[in-house]
């Protein structure tokens, strides 16, 4: 069992950050690499999978400086930014491309078809129409999904709240991955006695706004692996601690941030993960006749403080299984 602080993973120090122009067409050596990273928004977890891409390259030989170039841009939430990056990094001629998060690797799709593609952090590849078939993504696009364990989320709710029947969840119905999420939950609770109630939220700022309306109308609030949300996950949580209305979240940053509890993925080892299937591309594979990964990982997080603040108790069960208590 790990015992963590509030303070967030250390970040990598980056080579580049977003603004950075190259020049068309990278000048390399031989035994060089370069690799553009991408995300739609900026944090914790989305940062945490970047981190653990970059990590598995140095472990294995690429220095930042030497001869790896490692640049980063995030999209700050704006779709149009997204494009605008993709195209960007294809016109520079990077060895491989990693857009995480479902809108920045659609962005990055749609821009090229020539250019190697990894995608992290995507909930459904298909459904997104990145590629049609996982075990043969072909063409020049594979990459990692990050489909919640909805069924887990679901026990573990029922576990802390036997009585509760309505599950309130804010998500932008603009996002692919979210509206797949939200569809699948919905589909999903009435086996475990739970409504789905939605709460739209197309921008961070109106986050908020959803998050209230959700009062009175949940018992609890269920924050998926949207990116839109988490981004702005303060306000729900604001709102969950004002309301004592108990906020479960899809990943475990979010529990880290305050939220009450999750059976979720490390995305530090989800980028870890991604980084491995970039490495076999700069080794000279095809990315289009390697399979899509599904993420793998069942780290139970629990915060005991926030469970106070929005007056619940975390079962002792749950607490004695627990991989990680965030202090």
């Amino acid at each position: 069992m790990a015992f963590i602080g509030k303070a967030a993973r250390g970040m990598s120090v980056l080579g580049a950050v977003a603004g950075m122009c190259l020049s068309t067409g990278l000048a390399l050596a031989q035994d060089d690499a370069s690799v553009a990273v991408t995300a739609i928004v900026e944090h914790p977890a989305l940062d945490a999978a970047r981190d653990g891409v970059l990590d598995v390259l140095t472990e294995n030989g690429y220095t930042e400086g030497e001869n790896l170039t490692f640049i980063y841009q995030s999209a700050q939430g704006n779709p149009a930014t997204a494009a605008q990056i993709a195209r960007q990094f294809v016109g520079q001629g990077h060895h491989v491309l990693v857009p995480i998060s479902t809108p920045s690797a659609q962005a990055m799709a749609s821009a090229t078809q020539d250019l190697p593609i990894v995608f992290t952090a995507v909930t459904d590849p298909v459904g997104a129409q990145l590629i049609s078939d996982p075990d043969a993504p072909g063409g020049n696009i594979t990459g990692l999904s990050d489909m919640s364990p909805l069924a887990d989320h679901l026990d573990l709710i029922r576990e802390f709240m036997p009585d509760a029947t309505r599950i309130g969840v804010p998500y932008n119905p603009g996002e692919a991955n979210a509206v797949t999420l939200v569809t699948t939950l919905s589909e999903m609770a009435p086996e475990w006695g739970f409504n789905v109630v939605e709460a739209a939220a197309p921008r961070s700022a109106d986050v908020l706004g959803a998050a209230q309306s959700l009062v009175g109308e949940a018992d609890l609030i269920y924050v998926p692996t949207d990116n839109t949300i988490v981004s702005a996950l303060e306000a729900v949580l604001s709102v969950g601690q004002d309301a004592n209305l108990p906020v479960f979240s899809g990943d475990t940053d979010s529990v880290e941030r305050g939220a009450v509890a999750t059976v979720g993925f490390d995305y530090y080892q989800i980028g870890r993960q991604t980084g491995d299937i970039v490495l076999r591309i700069l080794n000279g594979e095809d990315p289009g006749s390697i399979p899509v990964t599904i993420a793998t990982g069942s780290d139970l997080f629990v915060n005991p403080a926030a469970a106070e603040a929005m007056g619940i108790e975390i079962p002792q069960a749950v607490m004695d299984r627990a991989t990680t208590i965030v202090e």
